[in-house]
């Protein structure tokens, strides 16, 4: 009969073993990730806006996109580009309709000459046109699949490249609570951003092999996005009463997430996603 003793030598040994084999890296700091070099679409403002700054402040060059020819566009791209480059880190924008694949070929392109390469995607580009089901046409249908959803695809096919042959690389996609929950009106909404979970859940397995990690997080109530200054006082009011921390949330509490989520910290994390809701799911 094995002694204590004996057996415990026994683990022992076993556990030197697995060590020696596994040679685990030395796990950087969340800060670790100066250098990098990041594209973060629909940062012209929102969640887009604050995952860029929180970006560039951890010394990441950044390249984003923004979509419209209008005033009020460039004047938010201006702020996100100064907002920016007062890190002392490389910026490149570019309006790109993410509904064009050749568009966003040409734009990733870009953007890696110009940032000298690219290990991080931010999928935040989104729009939302609420209406009953019944009533929604086909536009409005169509609009939102192919900007949430279908952007977020041609992003990620544009970087699998990048990402592979670097054996390297980090995606975050910015879904929704509402595609866990949905709500009167969200039909298209919930649709994209549900499928933009499974997307991310299939990246996540295929270009796991690549040592490329692709998560998800899902935003609850945000203030000052675009996609709730149209939602009534009412229901932001009952969103924050249906928070178990009681309150909305700031792009900063998404940025901290996505921060996370990119860094060396959560190497080990992939097809995972990520409620950033305050509790309201809970």
């Amino acid at each position: 009969m094995e002694t204590p003793s004996g057996a415990r030598a026994a683990v022992e040994e076993l556990l030197d073993e697995v060590e020696a084999a596994t040679e685990p890296r030395p796990l950087m700091e969340v800060g670790g990730l100066k250098g990098k070099a990041a594209i973060v679409t629909g940062a012209s403002s929102g969640i887009g806006r604050a995952v860029a700054v929180a970006l560039a402040r951890s010394g990441v060059d950044v390249a984003f996109n923004y979509l419209g020819d209008n005033e009020r566009a460039h004047r938010d791209a201006d702020v996100t580009e100064q907002s920016l480059a007062a890190f002392d880190v490389r910026v490149y924008r570019r309006t790109v309709d993410c509904r064009r694949p050749e568009q966003v070929n040409d734009f990733v392109d870009r953007a890696v000459q110009h940032l000298g390469g690219v290990q991080i995607l931010v999928n935040n580009a989104g729009i939302g046109r609420d209406r009953a089901l019944w009533r929604m046409s086909d536009d409005e249908w169509r609009d939102v699949l192919d900007t949430n959803l279908s952007g977020a695809f041609y992003f990620l096919r544009a970087v699998a490249p990048y990402f592979r042959a670097q054996e390297y690389g980090k995606v975050v996609n910015i879904s929704s609570i509402h595609a866990l929950k949905s709500e009167f009106g969200l039909s298209n909404y919930a649709a994209s951003k549900g499928g933009l979970l499974s997307l991310t859940r299939s990246a996540a397995v295929e270009l796991g092999p690549s040592n490329v990690n692709v998560n998800a997080v899902a935003p609850g109530y945000i203030r000052t996005t675009r996609l709730t200054e149209r939602v009534p006082p009412e229901i932001m009011d009952r969103a924050r009463e249906g928070s178990a921390l009681g309150r909305l949330g700031d792009p900063q509490d998404v940025a901290g997430a996505v921060l996370f989520l990119c860094s060396e910290v959560a190497r080990h994390i992939t097809g995972v996603i990520l409620p950033v809701d305050g509790g309201h799911l809970a």
